[in-house]
């Protein structure tokens, strides 16, 4: 498969985190995690082991931006938010994934 390599479960795990960011604006790590298992009815759930190595992977990449502050509830979270550079690497992966996707079900429906 040509786009194996684009289309791995981090492609997939970055591709929900900027889309979250993107429509939702700025969340900590927990508001990204819970924001993608309620917009999938609980389909997807990502644990934290795969969550900050994929921000901390992001924010190298010039793709989200992270700084502190202080929660209502009186604690420190670091807050993401996505740059100019994350809003092209979503438009990019956005359409990679899109082709991938018709692929797929176009396989499915015709084999």
């Amino acid at each position: 498969m040509a786009n194996s390599a684009t289309n791995s479960p981090q492609t997939a795990l970055d591709l929900l985190v900027l889309t979250v960011l993107g429509r939702r604006g700025p969340l900590h790590g927990y508001g990204i995690a819970n924001a993608i298992e309620d917009l999938s009815d609980e389909a997807l759930r990502i644990d934290e082991g795969s969550l900050y190595p994929a921000l901390h992977r992001m924010e190298e990449a010039g793709w989200i931006t992270a700084s502190w502050t202080v929660t209502e509830n009186k604690r420190r979270a670091r807050i993401y938010q996505m740059t100019r550079a994350g809003k092209k690497q979503l438009a990019a992966e956005s359409d990679r994934w899109t082709n991938f996707s018709a692929g797929v079900a176009r396989v499915l429906r015709h084999a």
